[in-house]
């Protein structure tokens, strides 16, 4: 069993949930599909909901709560006329996925990406032990079950050795069953070339990044999977992808201080969405003033300084004008950067978000666009809480209370 469990009188009232969960959803018999990954998962969710809404009652699980109550919560919000029953499947102990698996039992699984996130000691303790964890998701589904697996993963890839299930591919190779080409993004929209079997579409979406077409294309190969006569469901799942917007503080665009604009991505950061992240930026076509990224620590690392240290390699691959790195271990990412070649003028190391303002004050000028990413517990919003003249006291390196401060 997984060594994460509520504790006390909470671990009786979760109990009985648990049951209560298990035996009511039994009682239904909803489209279950079930999503897993280090990256994504969310997005995806949330538009996976909002395109199967448009088909029938939909049910998603809740975007804030943690999955091991996320889950019997869900199942017991499930009614008769549930079409569409939607899972977010969160891991980050030994065990967890088959915990969520007593409850949903799903027919159609995907998984978005491998990142060595929860990798520490605490938590998962290697990346392999993430695999395998994710991995379960697909290996309980039935002979007849779907499994929508990123090809540009390689971790993931592997995992089609993993199931009885039927494998479908997503990605930007032309083996796949669904791929994208001629990609494009700019801040007010992402557009591609979606290419299947049947189709070439041309797509564009309000979501900010090249991470999205892959959201996008996921929920595509489950609109086909589920409707795979039905051209109006195309249709009207390219109405529903042209009018998403990004949730908040994920690639959201928001009016930054001083005349500035911000690329907001400070809910989540690992190593791959960290790199998605730049690409995205350095691909946005900007002419109003510098592009900026502000790059703060990145946790429950196997090894938090390997990781770092690949971000500085990144900011080669991808360079914005200036780049900040906030935080104890962004120092490795600064240093791999300069020995790198990174032009020491166009890169800072800043040891808390004050650092990182009082750095800010002195590169912004009005129209620059500014890239905010971090993890929610770090609350890099602090950064423009200060740069906005508001008052904001405390110097935690994790504080993630949205009234810091006042």
């Amino acid at each position: 069993m997984s060594s994460y469990q509520p504790k006390g009188i909470k671990k009786i009232f979760h109990s009985i949930r648990r049951t209560l969960a298990r035996n009511w959803l039994s009682l239904f018999h909803p489209v279950q599909i079930a999503i897993t990954g280090s990256q994504g998962k969310t997005n995806t969710a949330q538009t996976l909901g909002q395109v199967l809404s448009r088909f029938g009652p939909t049910l998603v699980t809740d975007i804030n709560l943690d999955t091991i109550y996320n889950v019997p919560i869900t199942a017991l919000k499930n009614r008769p006329w549930t079409k569409y029953l939607i899972w977010e499947l969160g891991v980050d102990h030994s065990d967890e996925m088959d915990l969520h698996l007593e409850i949903a039992r799903p027919t159609i699984a995907i998984i978005t990406g491998i990142s060595p996130v929860h990798t520490d000691k605490e938590h998962l303790g290697s990346l392999e032990r993430l695999i395998k964890e994710k991995r379960k998701l697909i290996e309980a589904l039935p002979n007849n079950g779907i499994a929508i697996l990123n090809y540009d993963d390689n971790n993931v890839r592997q995992m089609a050795n993993y199931t009885q299930a039927q494998i479908l591919f997503y990605g930007t190779d032309k083996k796949c069953d669904v791929y994208a080409t001629d990609i494009k993004v700019s801040l007010e929209k992402t557009s591609f070339v979606l290419h299947d079997k049947k189709n070439i579409l041309d797509m564009a979406t309000k979501l900010i990044g090249t991470q999205h077409i892959y959201t996008i294309m996921s929920t595509y190969l489950v609109v086909r999977t589920l409707f795979p006569k039905n051209d109006q469901a195309v249709v009207t799942f390219r109405k529903v992808v042209a009018n998403l917007s990004p949730l908040k503080s994920r690639m959201s665009v928001e009016p930054g201080p001083i005349g500035t604009t911000v690329l907001n991505d400070s809910l989540r950061a690992n190593p791959e969405s960290v790199r998605a992240g730049l690409e995205t930026l350095s691909v946005i076509n900007y002419k109003l003033g510098k592009k900026i990224a502000v790059l703060g620590v990145m946790g429950e690392l196997e090894n938090p300084r390997l990781e770092h240290e690949r971000s500085g390699k990144q900011i080669i691959d991808y360079p914005p004008d200036i780049v900040i790195c906030l935080g104890d271990w962004r120092k490795y990412t600064y240093e791999i950067a300069v020995k790198s070649g990174h032009p020491t003028n166009k890169i800072f190391f800043a040891k808390d978000v004050f650092d990182a303002a009082d750095i800010l004050k002195t590169v912004i000028k009005k129209g620059d666009l500014i890239y905010l990413k971090g993890s929610f517990l770090r609350n890099l919003k602090r950064i423009l809480q200060i740069l906005d003249g508001q008052k904001v006291c405390c110097h935690a390196d994790i504080c993630p209370y949205e009234h810091c401060g006042y």
